[in-house]
């Protein structure tokens, strides 16, 4: 009968730890999806945060950041969705960084009221970069003619199976340069005066959790459960919020997911393998 009228009780009566809803970001960030990667990108993290933010209790959400990085709009995305909902449900947000944020992993880094990574993490690489390949004598090899209709003169800018034009390339440094510029924007309004007067803070460099400390991209050093029990009490617990699971258990995919599995076989392999690629060359930008 006395465990039953304690559960009535509000949690701060009850003598209780506090419980602080914790979500892991790990991956790297990309609009679509497939059945062989699972990726970061607003579709599929909102669940997620939405979750987290409405636990009553809680006076702060915990996240930890995994991520190369990846897609500039799914990176701001998400930033803008964790910023709005801090304000809405006045929570403090706590940023923990495990292996690597940097590029658009640091801008998701960048919600936190307070940036924890750990000593040997990777932050930074504030920058733009693009990359692909190009094929302009493999056709003639294999003996295909390539036809291509347009209309409009700039239709086949960057064409893979044509010779690069100086053209293009300025147009698209041109891109680079201005979303470069909303990130700088973005690091600076966030950090503010933490920031080190350093000249490669913008290059896209990146660093150790240490140095970036030094260089105020981090708040502090340490670990998710350790810095949340330090702040809030030894008796205070996580719990992971995770994706909602289907009747049976499994985990439900997103529309990206479940069209990959409706696709021909080939298709699927092919857009597997070229997913695979595109995430390990994010990865390995870091060493990892």
């Amino acid at each position: 009968m006395a465990g039953f009228l304690k559960r009535l009780m509000p949690k701060r009566f009850r003598g209780e730890g506090l419980t602080i809803p914790a979500i892991r970001l790990h991956g790297a960030i990309m609009a679509g999806g497939g059945q062989f990667r699972p990726v970061l990108n607003l579709a599929t993290v909102a669940p997620l945060l939405d979750k987290a933010f409405s636990v009553k209790d809680a006076p702060a959400v915990a996240i930890s950041i995994n991520s190369p990085g990846g897609s500039p709009v799914q990176s701001r995305l998400i930033y803008q969705r964790i910023r709005d909902l801090a304000e809405e449900k006045k929570k403090r947000v706590l940023i923990f960084v495990e292996d690597v944020a940097a590029s658009g992993g640091y801008m998701i880094a960048l919600a936190g009221d307070e940036i924890i990574a750990d000593t040997t993490s990777i932050v930074g690489s504030i920058g733009v970069v693009s990359g692909g390949f190009g094929f302009p004598e493999l056709l003639k090899k294999i003996g295909v003619e390539r036809r291509v209709y347009t209309a409009g003169e700039n239709k086949m800018v960057l064409d893979p199976f044509q010779p690069e034009k100086e053209r293009d390339v300025e147009f698209l440094k041109s891109l680079q340069l201005e979303i470069h510029d909303t990130f700088i924007q973005m690091v600076k309004i966030r950090r503010g005066t933490l920031l080190a007067d350093h000249p490669d803070i913008f290059s896209g460099l990146f660093w150790t959790g240490r140095r970036g400390q030094e260089l105020g991209l981090v708040d502090a050093l340490g670990d998710m459960r350790g810095e949340v029990k330090r702040r809030y009490g030894a008796k205070t617990r996580l719990e992971l919020i995770q994706p909602a699971r289907s009747l049976f258990g499994r985990r439900q995919p997103g529309a990206a997911v479940a069209a990959a599995i409706t696709a021909p076989l080939a298709v699927s392999v092919a857009a597997g393998l070229a997913e695979a690629l595109e995430e390990r060359a994010l990865w390995a930008r870091y060493g990892l």
